[in-house]
């Protein structure tokens, strides 16, 4: 057929087009390597707010889920070379037994100081201070060897946190009635915060850290401090008789504070932002620790005085399945293993610690260890820094 000269015109064209492309393609080395596709651009629309964080604190990875950064394998380059292990403070034997997850043993047992309540990794995720309450010290270990070093002195340190800017450390000093402050590295204290209420316990941090809620387990009361100012700046009394409110944990996405009630027996939610009156949940006797799924979509709750653990769903914002220990128990505290398949929790009135299967709800293992085991910690952990208790990790 006889062709035109637009139409040679148009094929020479389109062969320069396809020859373009195809350099492109191989990056000008001649190899026929598929191209490489590009993500779609996120509609602005669509886009999460950036978080306005407290000054020094590093920036929120995913303003939808606060836990975005401990999924499994999200080892921070800082614990990479960390055995896996789980640290019991056994608080009426004054040690540490420490159980290598893989055989489910103790393998070592650490001397430390009198009544030691918490294990809490530090925010730098270097040391694991061990929280001597009665022996008014911190214990260090030192994760990579297991080894235990000198105690710094510090007064009745029931619990630690640390702030996100990763400045200070918070210590709940219960007995003493006051927050106290002090650098996150040496422990000097920096300032020290009188509360009116009893029994200063455990908290969480809001999503930018610019304050966090505190529970106060012998006045059944709440409290929430400017992080910055160091100022307790409102207090409320949970409305029922009797609260003994424990653990505190903030949402994935945020916008809700949970914190369980050994007396109520459940659930305290709370709008952090506007700590106005929160509603309540039953989970069951003796609610006590609360710990985050990996995938963020639950929460297990140990109810230590039934032997059980119920599961929230997070996005059905209810619960869906209670798991039995068999042969009963005390769950109380814990964290979950770096892949997300194990829940570990002590037995704090039974002088053991539960391996929970978190896929199933059945018992892995019972292990035995010293006498009133309770803040266990589960370490290394993804995320990239921690807020203290047994691990809240970012």
């Amino acid at each position: 057929m006889r062709t035109t000269k637009a139409a040679r015109l148009l094929a020479a064209g389109a062969a320069v087009t396809a020859l373009t492309l195809l350099s492109a393609c191989d990056g000008g080395t001649g190899s026929h390597a598929a191209p490489v596709s590009k993500a779609p651009v996120q509609p602005e629309a669509r886009r999460q707010p950036r978080v306005n964080v407290l000054p020094g604190m590093p920036p929120v990875e995913d303003p939808a889920d606060l836990y975005a950064a401990d999924r499994p394998g999200r080892l921070s380059p800082v614990v990479r070379g960390f055995p896996s292990r789980v640290y019991v403070p056994n608080t009426n034997s004054d040690t540490v037994s420490v159980i290598d997850p893989a055989t489910y043993r103790v393998i070592r047992t650490i001397p430390v100081g009198r009544q030691p309540q918490h294990v809490v990794p530090s925010w730098d995720l270097k040391t694991l201070w061990v929280n001597n309450d009665l022996g008014n010290s911190l214990t260090p270990i030192d994760p990579r060897t297991g080894k235990a070093g000198e105690p710094v002195d510090v007064h009745d340190p029931y619990n630690l946190y640390f702030t996100p800017d990763g400045k200070y450390a918070v210590v709940m000093a219960s007995m003493d009635r006051r927050l106290v402050f002090r650098d996150a590295h040496t422990m000097k204290v920096v300032k020290s915060v009188p509360v009116s209420c009893h029994g200063v316990n455990h908290a969480d941090f809001s999503p930018d850290g610019r304050y966090f809620i505190v529970s106060c387990e012998f006045s059944g009361e709440l409290l929430k401090v400017d992080t910055a100012r160091m100022k307790v700046v409102a207090q409320e009394k949970l409305p029922f008789h009797g609260a003994m409110p424990q653990d505190v944990k903030i949402s994935p996405d945020g916008k809700l504070f949970y914190i369980a009630d050994m007396m109520a027996n459940g659930l305290w939610i709370l709008d952090g932002d506007k700590f106005t009156r929160p509603r309540f949940l039953a989970t069951g006797k003796g609610a006590h620790g609360l710990y985050i799924s990996r995938d963020s979509r639950e929460m297990y709750i140990s109810n230590r005085g039934e032997g059980t653990i119920s599961i929230f769903d997070f996005t059905r914002d209810r619960l869906t399945k209670k798991w039995d220990l068999p042969g009963g128990g005390s769950p109380d505290m814990g964290g979950v293993s770096a892949d997300g398949k194990v829940l570990w929790l002590s037995g704090r009135y039974n002088a053991e610690v539960y391996a929970i299967d978190t896929r199933t709800g059945t018992e892995r293992a019972r292990i035995k260890v010293g006498s009133g085991p309770h803040g266990l910690a589960v370490y290394p952990q993804p995320g990239r820094y921690s807020l203290g208790h047994t691990g809240i990790f970012r």
